[in-house]
Parts: structure tokens; C-alpha cells; sequence
């Protein structure tokens, strides 16, 4: 064993273990791995920065694009609508619902399908009295499960595609992958409205959100007018001079004067008498406020938050994305105010209330925020990647009407190209490039807005990755796994090391990134399928499929996370429910693989 082996090895090794402990954002973890193997003279710099000219990585940037203006165009949400509102019973309704989120997300990115069903399903399942959590997971699930179908279903499929490219292998055609997933899928949307149903819990109380928990986090006190012995009045004093600025446990959040809402409060305001100051914060520790003389505490505590919106102000619950430039950044840092218009009231992770000093709170994946929005909250988020909307506060509307921007131009443009990819025609790039460039040259997306489309930290993570599984490649680290792989399975033949792969893949994107398990684990594949003399495809299509594969957790998979919070659901209903469908998957797949390979 090389010292280069030894060394790539202890790298690769290294940064998984940040990226489970979430040290930083997983983009940056994995792009450090690969300056490091570059300045260590392990990897060259074209080596290196091959990923980055990728045509696998460049076609995922150009269906960001694509997925972003159909889902602009609003069709999906209308198409949701119709299916649901003409059912209301409840498994016939979910068949309806998860058949054709299946079909799409063959074609387009589930995150964004998700993301823009969850509040329309949750407020369906709301108004027909259904609780969501029969809802949402199957909801995530058939996205996933429809990602396994095709090239383009999942940004993984692509990755190993590009990878295939660049090892001189045919790659994947769109229905290469249609058929050794087609079988997993049949069977998981047949456990998810059978058994996966009746495992799933049943929160009727699903309408709990962060408003109805607001004593936990909020606190009202009023300005008093009169306070004879007061050493330090703060009435007609500002924020700033009042000691309301810098506490250390709660954070002034909002003033009310009468009819008025002030919001936000800077350190100018000037406090008047009679005001009701809203403070958020560490409510269990009211030591601040108490000690501030001239100030009491309402009676009732319990802030009726519907006071706090008025106008074009609401409240608004949303989850930290995995892409988000606020993840691992304490709030106080973020400029949060300021950048969104938007004040943080209360986190929640993994559905427990954090009780910190708003300011104090770091970030990460997956935590739901209570947001207190103002006139420009939209506008500025409108084509941010830091958060999944997952519903106001206040009743979402169904969709009864959708502004859609020319959305049977923009359905006919995709399908055509759709077509000519299948036909042959057009690889999968060139038809996803001249795609977006007649969205541009229709107007249908303006550049900016294809420009907000684009995850960079997704193409960050997947370039990057690219160069990791080439040093392994190159220093036979890939090489030596694969041997150790192959001596664990012998017994089994070509079927063990089918199972070991599979597993392995689960595994790592259980804790890891999919893509980040794909790209690892392609070199493994290869180099095993070499050293049985098999064809790699089969091994390819096995890590390609269980990468994707992630139903056991609410974090493996950005689609879980999204649904987490708003069905109400606990870290355990995902395994529970999970755990049946992964190894439906897992067997049906391998399965596939092997008597496709007799």
C-alpha cells in the first residue's frame, strides 16, 4: 500500500466523518478534500477541475434551469388540484395523488415538486379532515421512487452518467435505468397505499405549528404609564437607550401601540407609554425583562400572534434547505432582518422548540423557522435556495387560479426535447441546452431568473466529488476496497457483491449526500465489476438506484425534509415506514439486475 493510497484514504475517510458530524456545509467539506489531494500533489490540476467541465454535472445545471421555469409556470399545482379535489376518500384520493408525482418526477427535479405540493396537500388533507401525515410521506417517497425511472429523474443518475462518459463506458440512455427500477417502483407505490398506509401515524392534531406553541417562545409585556419611584423611565426613550437592544436571553421582536404594529423595531424606536413590547427568546429565563423597571408582564401571557400581522405582513413557516447560505451560521450573523425582511420568532429542530436567544441559534438543514414577514419578504425570496415554503401560517389557498407564465408554450417545448431524447436525436445535454435557450429566447424565464435557478452549491458538491473518485481511482485505493468487497461476498458469487454494493450505497447516502455516495462508490463498482470480468453496468445501475433510494430517515433526502415538519412527524415515523420500502427497493432491484444479467 502507496503512501498516496494511505493518504486518499485517510482524506476521503476524514471528510465523511465531517459530513456526518455537519462540521460545514457539505459543498465546502467535500471542495476542501479536493484542494487538499490537489495540494498534496495526489491529483493534477486537470485532474482536479475535470469535474467541473463535466458533461454529467453540466447537464444537472441546465435542468435546474428547466425544473425551475415549469414549475414558474404553474401547471403542476393546477394539475395537483384537480386530482385531488375531485376525491375525498382517502386511499383513492393518495393513488391519484402519488401515480402522477410519480410520472413527473421521472422528468423533473423532485425537490421543487415537493416543495410546491406540501402546503396544497396539507391544506386539502386539512379541509376534508384527513390528517396530512397519511399524506406527505408517501408524497416524498413517489417522488424519490419516480427519480429512480429515468436519466433525468434525479441529479445522481446524471452524475454517474457523466462519470460513465469519462471513463470511455456508452453511459445511460433516458430508459436505460426505466428498466431495472420500473419493477422497485410498481411495488412501492403498491406498499404505500396498502401496508405503507396503515403504517403510517395518523396526527390528527397535524395543525400543530409553531404559532400554537407560542407561550414557548414568545412573551408580552406592557410599557407602564405610570411608576412613581422608576430610577431609569424608558418611556420616550429609544430601543437603544432603554437597555432593549443587547438582552441576554430574549430578543425584541415587535412593538404594538394601539391599532399600530411596529415592525421591525430598530435601536432608534422610541418606546411609548402603554406600548406592548413582543419578545422572543429564552422564555424559561424572563430574568431581562423583569428586571426592567416600567415594564410588566401581561396577564395572560400567551401572545396572540394574530396581532402581529397586518397589511402585507404575515407569518410564515419555512425549512432550511441543504443548499441554503445560512446553514452552519449563527442568525445574528446572517443579516437575516435585512436580507429578507423578515424577523426569525422561534427554530424548531426535529420538532422540538430550541430554547436560545434567537440570535444565538446556528442553522443547519433542515430546521423550521416561524417568520415574521414584511412587504418585501416575497420579492426577495422569490428564487432563493435557502428555504422550502412549507406553508404560511395563516390558511394556504388552494389553487384555484394560476398565474402561469405561457405554461402550454413551456410544457410543449420540454416535451418535444423529452421526445428527441428518447428518439435518439438529441443527447440528454444538448436537448436540455436548447431547451433553456429557447425558454430565453421566448421570454418564457428572463437570464436572472434561470440564474437564481441554478443550486451552485449542488454543482459545488457534484464538481468536486468528481475529482475525490479520480484520486481514488488513480492511487488504487478503489482498487483495494473493491478486492476486500469481493473477498466478503465470495461466497454468494456475483450476487453477494450485488448486495454488498447496494447496501454500502444505502448506507452512505443515509448519511452522507447522494450524490456525494454515487460518485464514491462509482470507482468500487468499476473496479470490482473489472476484477470479476463482468460487465460494470449491472454495478453501475445498482449504486445509481440505491443511491437514490433514501426512505429511512427525514434527513437523507431533501424531499423527507421537507415533509418532516409539516405532517407533524417524528425522527421514528420515516424508518417505521421507510424501512419496508427501502428493502422492496433493494430486493426488487438486485433482483432485476441479476436475472437481466443471466
Amino acid at each position: 500500500m502507496t503512501w498516496e493510497m494511505l493518504f486518499t484514504l485517510f482524506v476521503v475517510l476524514t471528510m465523511m466523518v465531517c459530513l456526518v458530524k455537519e462540521v460545514a456545509r457539505p459543498d465546502l467539506t467535500v471542495f476542501i478534500a479536493l484542494i487538499i489531494l490537489l495540494a498534496t500533489g495526489i491529483l493534477t490540476t486537470e485532474e482536479a477541475i475535470a469535474g467541473f467541465s463535466n458533461e454529467g454535472m453540466l447537464t444537472v445545471c441546465l435542468l435546474f434551469v428547466v425544473a425551475g421555469t415549469l414549475q414558474k409556470s404553474g401547471i403542476m399545482e393546477r394539475v395537483m388540484y384537480q386530482l385531488l379535489k375531485k376525491n375525498k376518500e382517502e386511499k383513492r384520493s393518495l393513488s391519484r395523488l402519488l401515480i402522477p408525482v410519480t410520472g413527473v418526477s421521472a422528468f423533473l427535479n423532485n425537490t421543487p415538486i415537493v416543495a410546491t405540493l406540501t402546503p396544497i396537500v396539507r391544506k386539502w388533507c386539512m379541509d376534508h379532515n384527513i390528517s396530512p401525515s397519511k399524506f406527505l410521506i408517501p408524497l416524498s417517497f413517489a417522488s424519490i421512487l419516480g427519480g429512480l425511472l429515468t436519466l433525468m429523474g434525479t441529479s445522481t443518475n446524471l452524475v454517474i452518467h457523466g462519470l460513465m462518459l469519462e471513463r470511455g463506458l456508452e453511459g445511460y440512455s433516458l430508459f436505460t435505468l426505466t428498466i431495472y427500477s420500473l419493477p422497485a417502483c410498481i411495488l412501492g407505490i403498491t406498499y404505500l397505499v396498502t401496508l405503507g398506509y396503515k403504517l403510517l401515524p395518523n396526527y390528527h392534531h397535524v395543525d400543530y405549528t409553531l404559532k400554537e406553541k407560542s407561550d414557548e417562545y414568545l412573551i408580552e409585556t406592557i410599557v407602564e404609564e405610570n411608576y412613581p419611584f422608576l430610577e431609569t423611565p424608558i418611556i420616550n426613550k429609544t430601543v437603544e437607550e432603554a437597555g432593549l437592544r443587547n438582552l441576554e436571553s430574549v430578543y425584541l421582536i415587535a412593538i404594538i401601540r394601539k391599532e399600530e404594529k411596529i415592525y421591525p423595531v430598530h435601536g432608534g424606536t422610541i418606546i411609548r407609554a402603554n406600548d406592548h413590547l413582543i419578545f422572543t427568546g429564552k422564555i424559561s429565563n424572563i430574568a431581562d425583562i423583569q428586571d426592567i423597571k416600567g415594564l410588566t408582564l401581561k396577564a395572560d401571557t400567551k401572545v396572540n400572534l394574530d396581532r402581529l400581522q397586518n397589511g402585507q405582513d404575515r407569518l410564515m413557516e419555512v425549512v432550511i434547505s441543504h443548499q441554503s447560505s445560512l446553514v452552519y451560521q449563527r442568525i445574528k450573523d446572517t443579516g437575516f432582518r435585512a436580507t429578507y425582511d423578515a424577523g426569525v420568532l422561534a427554530v424548531h429542530r426535529d420538532n422540538v422548540h430550541i430554547e436560545s436567544k434567537i440570535g444565538d441559534i446556528v442553522l443547519r438543514p433542515g430546521d423550521t423557522l416561524l417568520l415574521l414577514t414584511g412587504n418585501d419578504f416575497e420579492k426577495r425570496t422569490t428564487y432563493s435556495n435557502d428555504f422550502y415554503f412549507v406553508s404560511p401560517v395563516e390558511d394556504h389557498p388552494l389553487v384555484e387560479k394560476v398565474n402561469a407564465t405561457r405554461p402550454l408554450l413551456t410544457a410543449l417545448i420540454f416535451t418535444i426535447m423529452i421526445i428527441l431524447v428518447s428518439l435518439d436525436v438529441l443527447s440528454m445535454f444538448k436537448a436540455m441546452s436548447m431547451t433553456v435557450v429557447l425558454y430565453l429566447l421566448f421570454k418564457i424565464v428572463s437570464f436572472h431568473e434561470a440564474k437564481e435557478f441554478v443550486h451552485f452549491h449542488v454543482l459545488l458538491l457534484i464538481a468536486s466529488s468528481f475529482g475525490i473518485g479520480t484520486a481514488l481511482f488513480k492511487t488504487g485505493a478503489a482498487d483495494w476496497i473493491a478486492s476486500y468487497l469481493i473477498k466478503l461476498s465470495i461466497p454468494l458469487g456475483d450476487l453477494g457483491v450485488y448486495i454488498f454494493l447496494y447496501f454500502i450505497t444505502v448506507v452512505f447516502t443515509e448519511i452522507i449526500t447522494n450524490n456525494a455516495a454515487a460518485v464514491f462508490m462509482f470507482p468500487i463498482a468499476v473496479e470490482a465489476a473489472n476484477q470479476l470480468g463482468e460487465d460494470p453496468l449491472a454495478f453501475l445501475v445498482l449504486i445509481t438506484i440505491g443511491a437514490s433510494a433514501s426512505f429511512l430517515s427525514p434527513i437523507g433526502y431533501q424531499t423527507n425534509l421537507i415533509v418532516y415538519h409539516p405532517g407533524g412527524y417524528k425522527f421514528v415515523d420515516f424508518f417505521k415506514v421507510g424501512l419496508p420500502l427501502s428493502l422492496i427497493v433493494m430486493l426488487s432491484t438486485i433482483a432485476t439486475v441479476y436475472w437481466m444479467g443471466l
